[in-house]
């Protein structure tokens, strides 16, 4: 059978084909315009393509040529800085072609075929080299070093090697056997790439953000989910995550989301200042942009073009920050083919298949040894945009069944203004206790013990304050009306955080450990001066308390903070000699 053939059947984005001798996964060119398509199914001569562009104005009998290919993407120098659409189209690129709508049929390189790198040789002549091993380095950005890597699967002896000026697609390395090496490669999006082992999750990934960090901590190479509501921060909670994370690299994918906001993505992303270097964030970052408007069947595909090459950043030995916005509109893009292939519906018209397709997205996470020897890691932090905030609908409900870490965010708390609007008693982090013993080493031997204490405060509160709804604050005993105001600091100073203050957008692991002993300390003096006699008015309201939380918001905080809580100290104590 040929591997050219003609179209039977046109159904929106799925085109079913005739005589191209197809297997599973071929890319195909579709009509007079040749788009570009993806074989999904077979039926006897019968091949079903979804196409990656719009299919308006095709009609059967046009050809279709089977390329024999799987969809892949390059992968090499040049990366960083991109911004792609779903089958890593440069966007820069695109533009330039065909002005700001994209036409169809459009073909453009992931990477510069023309720009020369400076490589510099890490082997030499008669070394043995098996995949995944470094052969040489590229400066690829300021900030970020490109391992030029064996592709896996490949191994031999280095028969030549030369340092000079290379574009992507010569040879810099051949090998005994006659196997030439480019900076670049090609890798099958649907195929995830090798490592020796997975470690465990013992290590966290700090992000600066005091409620992630504190309460409901991700572990490098874990996975995280973001259910929220419109409007209540999904979008600015992960671009302080990308900002602010202890990842090297950053890949953000922009999976089916409104156009305007993607356009604030796509402006705001190039702006902002990698705070470790004072260099663009860019410089480490790859975004993928696939808007709500675009072809559903390239949304689809975007997030594993933006997962493979986070795994090939982390085969360098890099900890990449994979951040999916949103993956309920990657569902929807599958829910939406598989009704064209009259798939038996599962529940809410999703696919039968949706739970373990989420699964095999986030399983690409982890914390690896390399092929090449190094430690890696993906972090996958996926956002979810339930239909009216309800997280009992099916994607929700399948990503809570893989994720380990749920950040719930809440249209209550960003309505009363309360940034990140994570809600702290639906949230939950099942990596506690396997970082913990990081915490006890790094930290304080008693962090794990502090953060008990700081959750059990917030859940009383929540059980005081349905009381209070009924009778008032005012009928509670003053130990517990202590404890209401202990949980209302807790939440003001040091849940709330500005995100887009210069001082308080960031904390340390060590400034967030203080904090908290700042707010058990008030607790523990309050205690002692109210069983001395002291009013709970005259307690809480000491002068030094609120200099302790609005100093947050200076400059060299961490340092001051001590002496802050000494003062407060002493004018609790006063205020039970005053009796």
């Amino acid at each position: 059978m040929s591997d050219e053939g003609q179209i039977y059947r046109i159904s929106g984005p799925v085109v079913t084909a005739i005589g191209i001798g197809a297997r599973m996964y071929d890319m195909c060119r579709v009509g007079d315009e040749g788009l570009l398509g993806e074989v999904i199914e077979l039926h006897g001569d019968k091949a079903v393509i979804q196409v990656y562009e719009d299919t308006s104005g095709i009609r059967p009998g046009e050809p279709v040529i089977n390329t024999g290919d799987t969809l892949s993407v390059q992968l090499g120098p040049g990366l960083l800085t991109q911004i792609y659409d779903g089958i890593q189209r440069p966007l820069a690129t695109l533009e330039e072609k065909m002005g700001v709508f994209i036409t169809r049929g459009v073909d453009a390189d992931g990477l510069d075929m023309e720009k020369k790198w400076e490589f510099t040789a890490t082997v030499k002549k008669g070394d043995e080299v098996t995949g995944g091993q470094t052969i040489g380095t590229v400066q690829e950005t300021e900030t970020i070093l490109h391992k030029v890597m064996v592709p896996p699967g490949k191994e031999g002896t280095v028969e030549s090697i030369s340092s000079g000026e290379f574009n992507v697609t010569e040879t810099v390395c051949t090998l005994s056997d006659g196997s030439e090496l480019a900076m670049m490669q090609r890798w099958p999006v649907r195929s995830p790439r090798p490592y020796i082992r997975k470690h465990a999750p013992n290590i966290p990934l700090v992000t600066g953000q005091r409620i992630l960090d504190f309460l409901f901590p991700l572990a490098k190479g874990g996975t995280a989910g973001i259910p929220g509501p419109f409007g209540s921060g999904k979008t600015v909670a992960q671009q302080a995550l990308a900002k602010w994370s202890d990842a090297q690299i950053v890949v953000y994918i922009g999976c089916g989301e409104r156009g305007n906001e993607m356009t604030e993505v796509l402006t705001e992303f190039p702006e902002l200042i990698d705070p470790n270097t004072g260099l663009p964030l860019m410089n480490r970052t790859c975004m993928i942009a696939n808007t709500s408007n675009m072809p559903v069947a390239a949304r689809e595909a975007s997030v594993y073009t933006g997962v493979t090459i986070a795994e090939f950043y982390r085969d360098m030995g890099y900890d990449v920050a994979l951040m999916a916005d949103s993956t309920s509109r990657w569902a929807e893009a599958m829910r939406e083919i598989s009704s064209r292939l009259e798939e038996m519906p599962g529940e809410e018209g999703y696919p039968a298949y949706l739970s373990s397709r989420l699964a095999e997205f986030y399983e690409r996470s982890g914390r690896v040894e390399t092929l090449g020897g190094d430690d890696g890691s993906i972090s996958i932090i996926g956002a979810v945009s339930p239909p009216g905030g309800d997280i009992s609908e099916p994607v929700s409900q399948g990503t809570l069944r893989i994720v380990k870490v749920f950040w719930g965010l809440d249209a209550g708390l960003a309505r009363q203004r309360h940034f990140p609007a994570i809600n702290w008693l639906q949230s939950y982090s099942l990596y506690p206790q396997s970082l913990d013993p990081w915490y006890r080493e790094n930290i304080a031997a008693d962090f794990p013990e502090v953060r008990t204490e700081i959750s059990s405060l917030l859940q009383v509160e929540a059980e005081l304050q349905e009381i209070v709804q009924l009778v008032g604050s005012d009928a509670l005993p003053i130990d517990q009306q202590l404890t209401l105001e202990v949980a209302r600091m807790t939440r003001e100073y040091f849940l709330q955080q500005n995100a887009f203050h210069p001082v308080d957008t960031y904390s340390s692991l060590k400034l967030q450990y203080a904090m908290t002993k700042a707010i058990l300390t008030f607790q523990e003096e309050s205690k002692k001066a109210i069983a001395a006699g002291a009013l709970l008015e005259d307690v809480v309201n000491v002068p030094a308390r609120t200099t302790l939380m609005r100093g947050r918001l200076e400059e060299g905080y961490s340092e001051k903070l001590e002496g802050l809580v000494a003062d407060m100290c002493s004018e609790i104590q006063a205020t039970a000699e005053a009796v």
